[in-house]
């Protein structure tokens, strides 16, 4: 029997168990947060008015991306219903870019020794992952401040924030200036940093103006004087007040150009340097660096705030900033999701690596920042890790405050109410409505459909057995016999089937 038709007899659309990826999975994507959520995931979101943080541990399969696009579905929800309150998300999802910058940061490529990479990514610092963050952050705000389309889609700004900003102290809009050159994508010709500087309506630098207008003008005295000498018989050109006010006139026009051209440039670029030296995984060169220093306003510069060594409280400052330039755009929290970090190529699922990288963010003072909401989504394998370590570890983490969700499990009763909902979403509007069960024959009871997913553990694997029950069924039976239940025989032979294969797969004698 054709797959087709067996699904045509029960009016199903599509294969309600084929997909294997939450972000490829059309069936997942109509069901939201409502048919196909797990247990704890409320527990995971908290309440979205006070941010707060989040540590789960889930084995592959077991739904840890589904949660991160159930928790963008409603925190999108959360900003349509709340626009006075709402919630930026910053995905922290992406950490190959971030690995290669800080390998190559310490002049280690990917074809060292594998000891040098681990060695290289224990250099991981608490530092390293906020300046990341703050980096994803400032280029979503910025992208909206210049109305690219893609920052609007996450439905946390308002249609026009530059306008909004440009009515707020000056205060604000230095410190998204501040944020934006440092934390912004890599733009050596500062294109990006002078087109917000317009939209703000921000005006440079009191020392700057004052600089360009003594270098613009400076030449005029002495050369009045110059000419008055020439022109007038009152004025003796070899008098020797005349030459020292003439010599003075020019010593100060000089004076201003080169303190211009030369020591501003040259301060700046140390800055530049001090910063590029510490702030590593945003990816952003010297060059660009120090062409955007000197827009930095002059009282910023001068100050303590900057990221130019490895201490947290800068950084503490610069997230301080960057809620200071949320706030009145309607934006009252942050929340981070941390996830795939087993993916970067450098990593590819090592626990020693992975721990590496994770271990700096488990820090108590920075997951539990008000306002700030940090979602880590982490494979099963740091929770072994995690247990390893000392009483002084869990005293910093301070992990019993962190809604901490040991393993994300499912029960044979969950995965079937999910497989059940995954295939009403798929039949036909008119149909008349079935359950699970219904596929099976009458000797299989409900009980024994559950009892068989429960060996699965996990949504991805409980989908494999029921795509693999219907295939078994349809390859045994022709299309004249119009049998359209599958046996007790055929859930038995693949429940075996593909317990062992979960079992080997766990023991990681095979791939999937």
């Amino acid at each position: 029997m054709n797959i087709n038709s067996y699904f045509q007899h029960w009016a199903i659309t599509e294969n309600p168990f084929r997909a294997e990826e939450a972000r490829h999975d059309p069936v997942f994507a109509r069901l939201g947060d409502t048919n196909a959520a797990h247990p704890d995931f409320e527990k995971i979101v908290g309440d979205l008015q006070r941010p707060s943080t989040s540590i789960v541990f889930g084995e592959k399969g077991s739904g840890k991306t589904a949660i991160r696009l159930q928790l963008q579905e409603r925190i999108e929800a959360h900003n349509q219903a709340h626009p006075d309150a709402r919630i930026l998300l910053v995905p922290y999802d992406d950490l190959n870019p971030v690995v290669d910058r800080l390998l190559a940061h310490h002049s280690v490529g990917p074809g060292s020794k594998d000891q040098l990479i681990l060695e290289t990514l224990r250099n991981f610092r608490l530092v390293d992952h906020f300046d990341a963050i703050l980096h994803t952050a400032t280029t979503r705000l910025v992208d909206a401040c210049l109305n690219d389309t893609a920052a609007h889609q996450q439905h946390a700004f308002t249609e026009s924030p530059a306008k909004r900003l440009r009515q707020e102290p000056f205060t604000t809009r230095q410190n998204l200036i501040l944020l934006q050159a440092v934390y912004a994508e890599d733009d050596e010709t500062c294109s990006r940093l002078r087109r917000l500087c317009r939209k703000l309506k921000a005006p440079p630098d009191f020392r700057t103006l004052l600089w360009l207008f003594f270098s613009a003008v400076g030449w005029l005295p002495p050369a009045a004087l110059f000419f008055a000498a020439l022109l007038s018989p009152q004025i003796d050109l070899g008098s020797q007040k005349v030459q020292i006010g003439f010599i003075l006139l020019v010593a100060a026009w000089l004076l201003a150009v080169v303190y211009g051209l030369f020591w501003r440039m040259w301060s700046a670029t140390r800055l530049a340097k001090r910063i590029h030296r510490q702030v590593i995984t945003t990816g952003r060169s010297l060059r660009s660096l120090a062409r955007a220093v000197p827009l930095i306003p002059e009282s910023l510069r001068r100050g303590s705030g900057l990221p130019t060594d490895d201490s947290d409280d800068t950084r503490y400052a610069m997230l301080d900033r960057l809620r200071a330039v949320l706030r009145p755009l309607g934006i009252t929290g942050i929340i981070v999701v941390v996830d795939r970090v087993d993916e970067p190529t450098l990593v590819n699922g090592a626990p020693d690596r992975m721990r590496a990288i994770v271990w700096p963010l488990l820090n108590n003072k920075f997951l539990q920042q008000d306002g700030l909401g940090i979602k880590m989504l982490l494979p099963i394998e740091l929770r072994h890790e995690l247990f390893r370590e000392s009483t002084a570890f869990f005293q910093e983490a301070r992990l019993d405050k962190q809604n901490l969700v040991e393993r994300l499990s499912w029960t044979g009763a969950m995965l079937y109410d999910i497989c059940n909902a995954r295939l009403t979403a798929c039949r036909a509007p008119d149909a008349d409505p079935i359950s699970l069960a219904d596929l099976f024959e009458t000797d299989v009871t409900r009980q024994d459909i559950i009892d068989a997913l429960d060996q699965m553990h996990q949504p991805r694997d409980a989908f494999k057995l029921l795509y693999r029950c219907i295939q078994e069924h349809c390859s045994n039976v022709t299309e004249e016999q119009a049998s359209w239940r599958i046996p007790r025989l055929v859930l038995e032979s693949v429940r075996r089937q593909q317990s062992d294969r979960v079992q080997e797969f766990s023991r990681g004698f095979r791939p999937a």
